[in-house]
């Protein structure tokens, strides 16, 4: 016992020393320096640019700090590579996208991070004021695209903490062509009815981590694109939104697959799908293997369990053809709540390439507080424990 506090005692200054060190090192950036200005009107986006620059040339670890109010910023792009891999933003204001959604709408991305190494965002809320165009969209005008709120493109070792994106225009965060990601604590909140609006959507990227984060969107909560690899998503609330989906894959005839995907303790509440999974019904090499969805909470969920392989939006390009995404292992363990409809376990597969491997076990879903049906076409598996609706799995 002696030796446990002995250790302590010489412990604790030396994390003292430590952290003491580190900022001392850390060079500091107060965006107000660079004539960034809190009111929400005056254009900040070259302020923010400015202490960017200044903390990516530095060979030190480096803060960019934006105090409390309101920034108002255009379209920003944050570059790399960075002299140092190690940059803090930290937000504990607001970041103001334009009103009129015009000014950013074609651009792509509002704040884009692009080929930066060890870059974290904590904190602070993203204001995407993307309503304006979600009503030009549902109003049928010949509207812009819309911008993602935050994206990083093309990096390494980033994360993504305490961070709210509120209104984005279309996408509030996009991970692509990533490694090394950690999205924590993040609060997404957009109306039910705004369109495109994915929570995170994650692509051509590889061990990314998306925990204890609530998002309530237009579209899914989290869209897991092609190329996805290793990726964990654990304690997220989805609701309203459209679930947490896998695809829509096979767009495109050459397309690299998604494979090592863990989604446990989520709960969806009011979603239109649970745990998905979409291709588009025509040819592709793209694929989806090894997938694990374990303790999911439904309420009230319109498609909790569903793999939808003729997905051909507009019946555009794709009527009449099989999918060409080869499904296989993918377990469904302890997935319990309600179904919004009758059918609360869909499966709809590749006539050219039926889904196998599937497993249920211990699934209990109910309708109205009677058993729940379950439809399958072309797919193939096993089940195990408490299984409602009963299986229709070959």
């Amino acid at each position: 016992m002696a030796r446990t506090s002995s250790s302590r005692a010489l412990l604790l200054p030396l994390l003292v020393m430590v952290f003491t060190s580190y900022l001392a090192t850390a060079a500091q950036y107060n965006v107000l320096s660079y004539g960034a200005k809190p009111d929400g009107i005056t254009d900040s986006t070259n302020a923010f640019l400015a202490a960017w620059a200044q903390a990516c040339s530095s060979v030190s670890p480096s803060t960019i700090y934006a105090p409390p109010g309101r920034f108002y910023l255009r379209n920003v792009a944050f570059k790399g590579p960075c002299k140092n891999n190690a940059t803090v933003v930290r937000l504990d204001g607001t970041l103001q996208a334009p009103t009129d959604y015009r000014v950013i709408g074609s651009a792509g991305n509002w704040v884009f991070f692009q080929n930066v190494d060890g870059v974290t965002v904590s904190g602070g809320i993203l204001d995407g004021h993307g309503s304006g165009l979600w009503d030009c969209k549902q109003s049928g005008k010949n509207c812009p695209s819309g911008a993602t709120t935050l994206g990083f493109s093309n990096s390494k070792n980033i994360a993504i903490s305490r961070l709210t994106s509120l209104n984005s225009q279309m996408f509030h965060i996009v991970i692509n062509g990533c490694t090394n990601v950690r999205i924590q604590g993040v609060r997404v909140i957009a109306s039910g009815n705004s369109p495109n609006t994915d929570g995170i959507h994650v692509q051509l990227s590889s061990n990314v981590t998306i925990l204890n984060s609530k998002i309530g969107t237009g579209d899914d909560c989290v869209s897991i694109g092609a190329g996805t690899t290793n990726l964990w998503i654990e304690n997220v609330v989805c609701g309203p939104g459209h679930g947490i989906s896998i695809g829509s894959l096979g767009k495109d005839l050459n397309e690299p697959g998604v494979k090592n995907v863990t989604v446990k303790t989520v709960t969806f509440i009011g979603t239109q799908n649970g745990l998905r999974i979409k291709s588009w019904g025509r040819p592709s090499s793209g694929f989806v293997r090894n997938v694990l969805f374990q303790h999911a909470a439904m309420t009230n969920v319109q498609n909790p369990i569903v793999i939808d392989q003729n997905y051909c939006p507009g019946s555009i390009n794709c009527p009449g053809q099989a999918s060409g995404v080869e499904i296989s292992d993918v377990i469904y363990q302890d997935i319990k709540g309600t179904s919004a409809t009758q059918i609360a376990v869909k499966f709809d597969c590749s006539m050219k390439f039926p889904c196998k491997g599937i497993r249920l076990e211990d699934v209990e879903l109910t309708y109205k507080n009677q058993p729940a049906g379950a439809s399958c076409n072309n797919a193939a598996g096993t089940t195990s424990g408490v299984i409602q609706p009963d299986s229709c799995l070959a």
